[in-house]
């Protein structure tokens, strides 16, 4: 089954699909070994690890190689960021193209002008709503496979308010998306009035210390979400881990104790060196001495 089989699989079962963000393969493989069935690519921590804040900097190349080279790492669905598909419906048709070569499940594409911004920043600016219905139907047009998701994202909320978002989402589900973003919720009753008004499938996006007020998955999944991914969730978490570590090195002069960590040798255990090891003999005549 395709990578956007298995998503869609997850989809039609009725539950909701909970995919914490990733933006590398530690992050994948870790994600998945601990009992995820989807993940998703943040955007954001994708340029963060790349040295540049969520603000539109990164091109189609470097989100679909990255894109990619997480797809491989692990056997789970990943929905990946594709900000605003990197131009006009020409650009997104190349997108969805890329991303599908690269073995992703499905993507989103938002309504905002580029460069675009974060979704929980302020000072968005967004297309008009023909554009953007525009790219949605070049973006399901563009798939080989019709099991690959496109979800399509608005910022509207946080522009021209909760009527004009839920419009967006519709008009782009009747486009052909297969599941509605309305990104920054900015409270409870927002949170729960969306997938009520939106007439399809919907996603909520959970950020630490977003616009979005705290929810639990469960919760979420009641109100009738879909999709929850929570694309900060690494993210903040291995901030706050390296500024404390780091912080006790330069005030005790001492790396991090050995004692009750795992050696080396298990780390590297989690990301196939046993497998990758044994080919160093799979194929020889004598064994390596």
């Amino acid at each position: 089954m395709t990578p956007a089989g298995k998503l869609r699989g997850l989809l039609a079962t009725g539950g909701m699909v909970r995919a914490p963000g990733v933006y590398d393969g530690i992050t994948a493989k870790l994600a998945e070994q601990a009992g995820f069935s989807a993940l998703y690519m943040t955007g954001a921590g994708t340029s963060m690890a790349r040295g540049f804040p969520d603000l539109g900097l990164l091109t189609l190349t470097e989100m679909a190689a990255n894109a990619s080279m997480i797809a491989r790492a692990t056997g789970l669905p990943l929905i990946a960021d594709a900000d605003t598909g990197y131009g006009n419906e020409l650009n997104v048709t190349r997108t969805v193209q890329e991303y599908e070569r690269g073995g992703v499940a499905g993507l989103h594409i938002e309504d905002q002008v580029a460069p675009k911004r974060c979704g929980h920043l302020d000072g968005k600016e967004l297309v008009p709503r023909e554009e953007f219905v525009a790219k949605m139907r070049a973006a399901v047009a563009a798939r080989r496979d019709p099991d690959f998701v496109i979800i399509a994202r608005t910022d509207a909320r946080g522009v021209l308010g909760l009527d004009e978002a839920v419009a967006r989402a519709n008009a782009a589900l009747e486009a052909g998306a297969d599941v509605a973003f309305v990104e920054a919720a900015a409270s409870m009753e927002e949170v729960e009035a969306i997938p009520r008004r939106v007439k399809g499938r919907c996603l909520l996006n959970i950020v630490v210390a977003g616009k979005t007020p705290d929810i639990g998955l469960g919760e979420a999944e009641a109100l009738g979400y879909r999709i929850a991914i929570m694309p900060s969730l690494l993210l903040s978490t291995v901030m706050n881990a390296c500024d404390a570590v780091l912080k006790t090195v330069r005030e005790t002069d001492r790396p991090t104790s050995s004692a009750g960590q795992a050696p080396v040798s298990a780390r590297f255990a989690r990301f196939g060196a046993d497998e990758w090891g044994a080919l160093r003999t799979r194929f020889r005549s004598e064994p390596v001495v």
